[in-house]
């Protein structure tokens, strides 16, 4: 898809509120669209959207054999809660031994590179593969998050998976996202109440402490600027 397409779908979406932005992703992408949730708050936020306008519309998730406890039980939870059966994606397990067997099973405190590798495995590739029968995703980026989204836009070029991405978030700040969860009761994760705003695998995640970036909790043993899994390398807009 070329730039000025890509600069088209953002300008409509401009203006626009969440759920406007996902409706109208969902009808430019009908049949074609997903949601990929990792189960945090905007996600949560993002399902409930979708449930509203459209629940056969695509769901899934990323189990990396790494998980919280938590999390699994969130996901019976929202399944039940909306009457949907979020799709779950696992890695390879023959890459996943190979890597564990070379680097050990925590690699990914030696080194960035040792931990981009993890991530490739465990997050990356079967996000290729949930994603092969689609042409636009849908998640949950805020500007507000980190250093690495400030320049989030509403619609997006993906170039590590040659598809569309909307950001229906992209503007909320965090005071946002928790008003409008309580005020709609969605069902959210159990670590959000014990200092955890960002949820992953749980060797990689830890509680932040009061007046830290909602995203200091992972892969805290990083620079800032260095703190995505490979889901989410920008620059990915098309301007």
């Amino acid at each position: 898809m070329d730039k000025e397409r890509i600069n088209e779908l953002n300008s409509q979406c401009r203006g626009r509120g969440a759920m406007e932005v996902t409706a109208f992703a969902i009808e430019s992408f009908r049949g074609r669209i997903a949601l990929a949730s990792s189960l945090g708050a905007e996600d949560q936020v993002l399902t409930h959207l979708v449930c509203s306008i459209d629940p056969s519309v695509r769901i899934f998730t990323l189990d990396t054999g790494r998980m919280f406890a938590e999390s699994y039980e969130l996901l019976e939870r929202t399944n039940r809660h909306y009457g949907i059966n979020i799709e779950v994606f696992f890695p390879d397990y023959l890459q996943v031994e190979k890597m564990v067997s070379e680097k050990g099973i925590n690699l990914f405190y030696e080194s960035v590179e040792n931990r981009k590798l993890c991530c490739g495995i465990r997050k990356v590739e079967p996000l290729k593969r949930a994603f092969s029968e689609a042409d636009a995703w849908i998640c949950g980026l805020r500007r507000e998050q980190s250093v690495t989204r400030f320049g989030v836009e509403f619609a997006e070029w993906d170039e590590g998976n040659k598809m569309v991405k909307f950001n229906p978030l992209a503007e909320w700040t965090e005071k946002q996202l928790w008003d409008y969860i309580k005020e709609n009761s969605i069902p959210y994760h159990a670590l959000h109440d014990k200092g955890f705003p960002s949820i992953g695998c749980q060797p990689c995640t830890r509680a932040v402490k009061p007046g830290e970036d909602v995203r200091a909790g992972r892969w805290w043993w990083e620079e800032p600027e260095k703190k995505e899994c490979g889901l989410h390398n920008r620059p990915s807009s098309g301007r």
